[in-house]
């Protein structure tokens, strides 16, 4: 399937690239990856993401190669590529692009969900997209640069845990050493991704923690936008709070549903493997991995946690 990549390559001149709505440090630093591999073989393109980068991850891009589509004018007659997701509904209104586009290529490691129509290189095994990225160009004989191999080591030790969750292989590993060979400092994307927050984001953790409930071996937090407002926190801030209650050995499903300032609901989902929440995530309009998922709920945070929590019940019931 890396041959189909490079082929796609040199199909095209011009390419406009992008990943999902609310882009993470795998997206991201497969995007830089990618601007790697592309000036390599003399290509024209464009980075263009959904929405702006949040303030946590601005550090992995310093040369401000990505951009943000606000309406702005697209490239004409150029191919699109697709970063870590499959889901043409994940990318935002840059969906509209894909009927302009002279042609569409997907790079992923999500589980495919059964709804997903764009072809491409979708390898679920991977621990990362960055992962991928950082094969195809090694494999390639591209050099990876400092700047984009520090992006792309936090890529991998974002969707991996820092090398903790069960897709990591011996290639995650493989990736990883190639990268920090290029000068990637682990130490400082550690402190970049987890000795970071600010004291609004502590405020905001102790609003939500105090919203934890336990439903036998399922752990459930809850984030109001008034918990926003009152802690002056922003809601990204939040991103890690599922993982809190997965360090008890008794919890084997985290839930946590967050409302952000517009009043819109979405829920996170996290196991330890006994419950596939990738396939609840699809089944609601989400997606993700075995372990780790979401999805955005039309509902209220209430609908979203009842839905939710009996939509685990009842896998949990069938095992």
């Amino acid at each position: 399937m890396a041959n189909e990549f490079f082929e796609f390559l040199k199909r095209h001149s011009s390419l406009l690239v992008t990943t999902h709505r609310d882009a993470d440090p795998d997206g991201l630093g497969a995007e830089k990856v990618f601007s790697q591999i592309a000036l390599s073989m003399g290509k024209q393109f464009r980075i263009i993401n959904p929405d702006p980068i949040s303030e946590r991850f601005k550090f992995l891009d310093p040369g401000n190669i990505i951009e943000s589509w606000e309406g702005n004018s697209l490239p004409k007659e150029a191919a699109l590529i697709i970063l870590d997701t499959a889901d043409e509904y994940n990318i935002g209104n840059l969906k509209d692009y894909l009927h302009s586009a002279k042609e569409v290529f997907v790079v992923d490691h999500h589980e495919p969900s059964a709804f997903n129509t764009l072809k491409g290189y979708i390898d679920p095994t991977a621990s990362s997209t960055s992962e991928i990225m950082v094969e195809m160009a090694l494999n390639a004989g591209i050099k990876i640069e400092s700047e984009c191999a520090k992006a792309a080591y936090t890529g991998i030790v974002y969707d991996s845990g820092f090398f903790a969750y069960p897709k990591t292989t011996t290639r995650t590993y493989k990736a990883a050493l190639a990268l920090v060979e290029s000068g990637v400092n682990p130490n400082e994307i550690y402190r970049r991704l987890n000795e970071n927050t600010s004291l609004n984001s502590l405020k905001l953790q102790k609003a939500v923690l105090s919203t934890l409930e336990i439903h036998g071996n399922i752990a459930v937090q809850i984030l109001r936008k008034t918990d926003l407002e009152n802690s002056g926190a922003l809601y990204e801030d939040a991103e890690n709070f599922i993982n809190i209650p997965m360090k008890c050995r008794d919890i084997e499903v985290s839930i946590v549903v967050k409302e952000n300032r517009e009043g819109n609901v979405r829920c996170s989902l996290r196991s330890k493997g006994s419950v596939n929440v990738s396939k609840i995530a699809q089944s609601l309009g989400g997606g993700g991995h075995l372990t780790a998922a979401g999805f955005k709920s039309s509902f209220n945070v209430e609908e979203t946690l009842a839905i939710t929590l009996k939509k685990i019940n009842e896998t949990m019931d069938m095992q």
